[in-house]
């Protein structure tokens, strides 16, 4: 046990509400919890529980007017500070706690160099020159591991890739080495392998500087790979405290239980995933008594009028329910009898088929640089640089691999919404690719596609019944436009909403709603395909689990043929036929899922499987850190992509592309590790 004098925060009953145009949101609604010296705390659950609103309390930034001042104790090492001046929160502010926002690009000045923003940090808090600062802030830089720190001081934002620009903003929270740093989502938007990467170094610096982390969060690999302890949020309040190993060994409330369960992987193979029917109640419109028991498949009479506190489980173990209070009810529960076993429906197969749907040969997506007075072509970004994929009709075909290496752009093309620059893409017996753009109308109506962002790719101003009917009426189905309504109405009710949602606009909708609707935008023309880019990334585990039954039931029900592009690997491990592993334009492994996750051949695919967060604490999987980040697509390596990257290179990989080698009918790879007539060579 930790001395109660290594407590680094405490928070005890702390209230943030604000006042809005439907009365006042009780986001932070009475909760407690500790932090100590060196340890990780997660704070965890779907969008709209208040997290990210905790961290801002405790950072002392909630807006005014419409924020009422926090209530309660947030004490840092003795010193509560909601009850200091303001010029000393400001010194707490950065000197003694920090924050990691979820988006670094926003959160970083676009016109400042990188190691200016670290000086200005260093010199607000700490009473140093301008050139000590300096020092300490290319120290700083070559800590969070961003290499050529002093070229690197003095490049902008915009120059960074996705991963250093986060690795920035480390540098920033911990430059003055606090004693608590918020670390609000900070892997949310980024590739697995940098993923990896960012939450090993907030690790180590954590174990260097003894900095205590208060961890954000909604994926619950995150945290069962990182945190120590992990308190469970729901509509403002926490509704479970345990360490990491009670949590997902035993999960003692219903709301937990149902997160874990909702989590994709092959260990589920054969069922539905678990879901949570309805949603988050608004802060505004709390109900009385178990804020969870319109949710809840463990919900009994008193639930809806006893409003339970944390009680112990076990030692070390608080749950918020009412079936652990020996005052409410007769028979206790364990946190076994909270796992629901009523839900364990069949997964929907969609029907096995051989044939081939769609048949991609030597595709490749060049996009021109251009530059001079006149514009000339100087160069080009090698998006995607001659695939061969062959999907067949029925199936899901799981496309992955980081950030840049022409994923959507290979999806965009078989669809020609993305001029391909050669190759074929054969649909059936058409070549898309040879088409002129009034033949290729024939075929808008059976190839679709789901965006990642269903917000941006729905018209605010227009009504769902009226994006449902467009195209519709675009491809001349239905009778007229009372027909359209009728059908718009009849594929709401198929993806899970209610029909009269027809006349509300986009904003009115959550974000898994959202996604469904543009789901049912996509099957309103009756395709054959779809290419699923991201449909999941930017939702709630227990959303994510929705949509991922969605998806199989359309593909039963109308025999649909999916290109799933991702970078979540347990999404794919669950839903997935075949997987294709891209890496800067090329596909370097091909296979089934079995093939590929449990047999991988390619070094890249087996650090892109080690990358993914283990919900299993006890899981011994090997990480295997990749150095840098994706090399740019216009000038990319010569012979093996991979080899800057790659642990295993051989002496000749950097001479010529390997030749795909073949394991089965389904299974091949690109790498001179598994050329029969590679010599045998000694690594690098």
């Amino acid at each position: 046990m930790n001395d109660p004098q290594d407590t680094v925060l405490s928070v005890r009953n702390l209230k943030t509400h604000f006042r809005t145009p439907d009365g006042i949101a009780r986001a932070v609604d009475g909760i407690s919890f500790d932090i100590k010296r060196g340890e990780t705390f997660a704070l965890v659950g779907e969008s709209g529980c208040g997290k990210s609103v905790t961290a801002l309390s405790i950072m002392q930034l909630v807006q005014k007017p419409a924020g009422f001042t926090p209530q309660g104790v947030i004490e840092y090492k003795g010193t509560d500070i909601l009850r200091i001046p303001e010029f000393q929160k400001r010194e707490f502010r950065g000197n003694e706690i920090s924050m990691i926002f979820q988006e670094p690009m926003t959160s970083l000045n676009p016109v400042m160099t990188v190691g200016a923003q670290i000086v200005e940090v260093i010199i607000r808090h700490q009473n140093v020159s301008h050139g000590e600062a300096r020092r300490q802030a290319i120290e700083m830089i070559d800590r969070v591991k961003i290499p050529e720190a002093q070229q690197r001081f003095g490049e902008y934002p915009h120059q960074l890739s996705g991963g250093m620009k986060q690795r920035v903003m480390i540098a920033i929270a911990l430059a003055c080495r606090p004693g608590l740093l918020i670390a609000d989502e900070p892997t949310t938007a980024l590739d697995v392998t940098i993923q990896e990467q960012i939450l090993s170094l907030i690790r180590d610096l954590r174990e260097e500087l003894g900095t205590a982390v208060l961890l954000i969060t909604h994926d619950l690999g995150v945290v069962a790979e990182n945190a120590d302890r992990i308190g469970v949020m729901y509509a403002g309040r926490i509704v479970e405290e345990a360490t990491r190993e009670q949590l997902f060994r035993s999960p003692a409330h219903p709301y937990t239980a149902k997160l874990l369960q909702s989590l994709p992987s092959r260990q589920v193979e054969g069922q539905a995933l678990q879901t949570i029917e309805g949603r988050v109640p608004a802060a505004t419109q709390f109900p009385n008594g178990c804020r969870f028991a319109d949710r809840c498949h463990k919900v009994i009479d008193g639930c809806r009028s006893w409003d339970p506190e944390l009680i112990d489980v076990v030692e070390g173990h608080r749950a918020a329910c009412i079936h652990y209070d020996s005052s409410q009810v007769t028979q206790i529960l364990t946190p076994t009898d909270m796992i629901d076993s009523a839900d364990n429906r069949p997964r929907s197969d969609a029907p096995d088929s051989d044939r081939t749907l769609v048949s991609i040969k030597d595709l490749r997506v060049w996009y021109p640089i251009k530059s001079g007075l006149f514009q000339r072509t100087v160069g080009h970004v090698r998006a995607v640089d001659g695939v061969d994929l062959d999907i067949a009709k029925g199936k899901t075909v799981a496309l992955v691999g980081e950030s840049g290496c022409g994923k959507t752009s290979l999806g965009k093309s078989l669809l020609r919404l993305v001029e391909p620059t050669g190759g074929s893409v054969h649909f059936g017996n058409s070549d898309l690719t040879s088409l002129s753009r009034n033949d290729l109308k024939a075929f808008r109506s059976r190839l679709q596609i789901v965006f990642q962002d269903p917000f941006g790719s729905l018209n605010p101003r227009m009504m769902v019944g009226e994006i449902l009917s467009e195209g519709m009426e675009v491809h001349g189905i239905g009778e007229d436009r009372q027909d359209r309504t009728e059908r718009s109405a009849d594929l709401l009710k198929r993806v899970g909403l209610s029909p009269d949602m027809v006349s509300r606009y986009p904003h009115e909708f959550s974000g898994g709603q959202r996604q469904r609707i543009v789901i049912a935008r996509a099957l309103s023309v009756d395709p054959e395909f779809i290419v699923c880019d991201e449909p999941t990334s930017a939702l709630d585990v227990s959303v994510q689990a929705q949509i991922i039954n969605l998806l199989e039931e359309l593909q039963a029900d109308l025999g649909l043929t999916y290109l799933l592009i991702t970078h979540d690997l347990s999404v794919v491990e669950y839903i997935a036929d075949e997987v294709a592993v891209m890496y800067l334009g090329k596909i370097v492994e091909r296979g089934s899922r079995e093939e590929i996750f449990s047999d991988p051949k390619h070094p890249y695919t087996r650090a892109l499987l080690s990358a993914v967060p283990q919900t299993d604490p006890e899981s011994e999987l090997q990480k295997i850190e990749l150095p840098g980040d994706v090399p740019s697509p216009i000038s990319p390596p010569e012979g093996c992509h991979f080899h800057p990257r790659c642990l295993e290179r051989l002496s000749h990989c950097s001479d010529a592309y390997p030749e795909e080698t073949t394991f089965s009918a389904e299974h091949a790879c690109s790498c001179y590790l598994h050329e029969s007539s590679a010599p045998p060579a000694s690594p690098d």
